[in-house]
Order: structure tokens, then sequence, then C-alpha cells
């Protein structure tokens, strides 16, 4: 029985490095690299920069620099696009406009018929990336950092913030989380806002009450919703940044 026992153990301790390989893939680079390709040409605003993290390829992202800049915002996309698309590359103008420095990030991203269930194989290399923006922010010298990302973007960024407490932003704007969920939070030190739609996907707005109860341990943070908008955000760009900067600002105070 001994024998079996320790056959059973050391089979376990084999496969162990398996089962952790096998829960993190790398992003598809080749899809990334066909992004890239179609959008930095027609770049009007803002520069390509192409940023580096450990155990990844170097990866896009679209530096946008304000005069006099309040500070710098690092944002997320969602679900396989890139950082010129939808809201996030909407909001990635706007902001330097209202006088914050933007860096969009190309997130690590699965082949198009990919469902959102196998993203989390990904959530590692999130992790580096969102790393990797902040060392480039803080070698342009912005000691003030914010984060702002987007559904599967706010689950990648809920990641990482909850893996790394400690991380110096100055606060986090979680935008219509596509898991519906925040947390497990620990030690943060800087304030969570959570906006969603009111006419947002289902587990978006399910969660939103679970989502409130848990910024409610956070100091500073909170809980908005954008009347009539829906998942993206679509024809509510404006309201969404002057939303954003009520609470960039409010949080300063």
């Amino acid at each position: 029985m001994q024998f079996l026992l320790r056959k059973i153990v050391c089979a376990a301790a084999l496969c162990a490095p398996l089962l952790a390989l096998a829960q993190q893939q790398p992003s598809d680079y080749a899809r990334e690299k066909r992004w890239a390709d179609q959008i930095v040409p027609t770049l009007v605003t803002g520069e390509a920069v192409w940023l580096e993290a450990p155990r990844t390829q170097k990866f896009l992202g679209i530096y946008t620099e304000a005069p006099n800049a309040k500070g710098a915002i690092i944002l997320a996309h969602g679900l396989g696009v890139h950082p010129d698309w939808g809201v996030i590359g909407e909001l990635r103008a706007r902001l330097a406009e209202a006088g914050y420095t933007t860096l969009s990030v190309q997130m690590p991203i699965l082949a198009a018929e990919a469902p959102a269930a196998r993203y989390p194989v990904l959530f590692w290399e999130a992790d580096a990336r969102f790393a990797g923006a902040l060392t480039y922010l803080r070698r342009k010298h912005y000691d003030k950092i914010w984060l702002v990302s987007h559904s599967m973007g706010s689950r990648m960024a809920n990641h990482y913030v909850s893996a790394h407490p400690q991380v110096p932003f100055a606060g986090w704007i979680s935008l219509s989380i596509s898991s519906g969920d925040l947390g497990p939070f620990k030690r943060i030190k800087f304030p969570v806002y959570d906006v969603y739609g009111e006419r947002d996907l289902e587990p978006v707005v399910k969660g939103a009450p679970r989502r409130a109860a848990t910024l409610k341990g956070l100091r500073g943070s909170s809980q908005t919703m954008v009347f009539g908008a829906d998942h993206f955000f679509e024809k509510k760009e404006k309201d969404l940044v002057s939303l954003i900067r009520l609470l960039l600002e409010g949080e300063k105070k």
C-alpha cells in the first residue's frame, strides 16, 4: 500500500508542472501582428510603441502624450480585439485631449473563434503586459498612473490587481467587467471604480450588487451605472469620458 501511495504521489508531482503549463497558453501572436499591420499605418492620434515584458513577445501599445499631463492612464481593451478598438479607442484619444497621457495596450488574445471561457489561460501573460506598461510609463517619469479597462480587459485587470495588491496605481476604473464579479481584493491601497451600462450584458448587470458589496471595504471606491448605455458604451463615449474625469479628479482631492 505504501508503495502504491508513493507511486501516486510521484505521479502527481510529475503531472503538476504539466497541469501548470496546460493552464498557461501564450497569446496568438500571429493574430496580434495582423491587428498591428492593420491599425498602425492608420493611426491619426498617438504613436505606436513596442513594449516588453518577461515571457511574452514584444507587444503593441499606442502612446498618446498630453501636454502638461495630469498623469497617465493604461487602457486595456476587451475580448480578442486591439488597443484602438471601440470604446477603448475612443477613450485613449479623448482622455489625452482632457489632459491625461494614455497608453493603450494590446492585451493577449486567442483565435477569433475562441470563446470567452478559454481566456483565463492568458491571464498570466496579461499580468506581464500590465507590468510592462507600468514600467514604460515609469520610465517616462509618470508618478501618477491609473488603469482603465473594459470587458475581458477588466477581467484581466482584476486578475492582475488581485494578485499584485501593492502595484502602485492611483486607481482602477473597471468598465463592464464581463464576468460580473470583482475581487477578491486584499491590501489594495488605491480606489476601484466599477462602471457599467444600464443595458449591459446580463452577467454584468446581475453582478452589480455583488460588486458593490466588494467595493464597500475599499476606501474611496464606488459604483456607477451609465443610463442608456450598452456593454460597449456606444454613443455614450462623451458621457463616459466626463464620468472618468470626475472619478480621476475626485480621487486627486
